[in-house]
């Protein structure tokens, strides 16, 4: 009776442990929302916040629906689950701590993030309507397949390929849809010139993207830090650890390294290091050293910054540079633990086997999404249409897509607000309101 007691105890506690992991998970889908309003133009700002309300929303109840069942039901062939849609009859799979209910929400808040990836690529020229068609598959038939492969235990898990909170499960499969995506919408109008020229298109609001990135700092702590999916003290302790050096580290390595290369410490930059050293050390943060973690955040700070011009170049439009912090350095870190696993990476002297497995991973990942982005990109061009209309993006997607604004008082000015001042920003004046018509008792 004690046993059972305790391990009900034990079970109970682990659950509170994941109910709190979620909900800094949850906190994550702000901080994006935020990164990518800031990062492109107040005209497209109530545009970019629905999107990520709607990726959390809608992308909840489609994994419900389908996608957990496709990623942890009984599995065909070691590719896909056959059962446990709805949460119902799911066989195949063992819930952490007994909970089936805690399992799905604290990995429905993985495959939203997944989704949400693709937003920031395709802003300010992405039909609305096409972007709920994205979450729908992206939360459906891409991340719960490539999830199946390893979390689900499918044959990438057999052959030991190691992502512990997703590199490439969640951040290299984003990353690759986002590239997609983005290719088939084409640029935003005047990013680059005739001669091919890049041209930036600044964001709106520096601080707003900070803001965001520091929410996503602060919600990665129970991304990284749930996915020990125990109580466990030891192992959460040192993967919170070596998330917060990558993160930490790579903020530094960006400043640092475009204050060198372009003579100022670039705001923006620094904060898309920071992310990347998240997205590198997701992979191994449990099997890391902190002197790993620290070498993978700086890489992955650096190569961003050489990432982002690189995409640039290849003529394809990415406003908040998600291909680069997601894509590239979900791949890097990926590899990285083949390099720097502390008992099985080359450094360790545990031969190239792992590092081989890694690369594997990474190369079969990238090319099911890619093929799948790219079928789905073709239907819904086909279909319901990709990107809006050139009118519409010059006035901005808020007021076509939406009917409002996100800034009234920038497209409108003092006639936002009737009541208030009667001047322009400049200086002069305005004709009076009229005055209300006064009703017969």
């Amino acid at each position: 009776m004690e046993e059972l007691t305790l391990k009900g105890l034990e079970a109970n506690l682990t659950i509170l442990y994941l109910m709190v992991a979620s909900v800094l998970v949850f906190i994550m889908h702000p901080g994006f929302a935020l990164v990518e309003s800031g990062m492109t133009r107040a005209k497209n700002s109530a545009n970019i916040i629905m999107k990520n309300v709607m990726t959390l929303a809608f992308g909840l109840v489609v994994y419900y629906a389908v996608g957990f069942g496709i990623m942890y039901g009984e599995l065909f062939a070691g590719l896909f689950g056959t059962n446990g849609f709805a949460l119902l009859n799911l066989t195949g799979h063992d819930p952490v701590a007994g909970s089936l209910s805690i399992d799905f929400l604290y990995q429905g808040m993985f495959a939203a993030t997944t989704a949400t990836i693709v937003s920031g690529a395709a802003a300010e020229r992405m039909k609305f309507g096409s972007y709920m068609w994205v979450i729908a598959i992206m939360t459906s038939l891409v991340y719960p397949v490539v999830g199946a492969w390893k979390w689900g235990g499918g044959w990438l898990n057999e052959l030991g390929f190691l992502d512990f909170a997703g590199s490439t499960i969640v951040h290299l499969t984003g990353g690759v849809a986002a590239f997609v995506v983005a290719a088939f919408l084409g640029a935003r109008i005047g990013k680059f010139a005739k001669d091919g020229t890049v041209r930036v298109i600044p964001g709106h609001s520096i601080p707003l993207s900070a803001l965001g990135v520091l929410l996503l700092f602060f919600g990665w702590f129970g991304f990284n830090g749930g996915s020990v999916l125990a109580m466990n003290g030891t192992l959460i302790a040192d993967v919170l650890v070596n998330t917060a050096l990558a993160g930490a580290i790579g903020g530094c390595a960006a400043a640092w390294y475009t204050r060198m290369r372009y003579g100022k410490f670039d705001v923006g930059m620094s904060l898309n290091g920071i992310l990347a050293g998240l997205v590198g050390v997701t992979a191994g943060a449990d099997v890391l050293s902190q002197g790993g973690s620290l070498a993978i955040g700086a890489l992955a700070g650096v190569v961003v910054c050489l990432a982002v011009p690189l995409v640039d170049r290849m003529k394809v439009d990415d406003p908040v540079g998600a291909v680069s912090v997601h894509g590239i350095c979900g791949a890097l870190g990926t590899l990285w633990v083949g390099i720097a696993h502390t008992t099985d990476g080359v450094l360790y002297g545990g031969g190239a086997g792992l590092l081989g497995v890694q690369a594997l991973g990474v190369a079969v990942v990238t090319a099911y999404v890619g093929v799948a982005a790219a079928l789905m990109c073709l239907v819904l061009k086909a279909t319901l249409g990709l990107r809006v209309s050139e009118e519409e993006e010059y006035e901005g997607l808020d007021i076509h897509e939406h009917g409002m604004y996100g800034y009234p008082e920038l497209a409108l000015g003092p006639a936002a607000y009737p009541g208030g001042p009667r001047t322009e920003p400049s200086g002069p004046a305005m004709a009076p309101a009229p005055k209300p018509a006064l009703q017969s008792s």
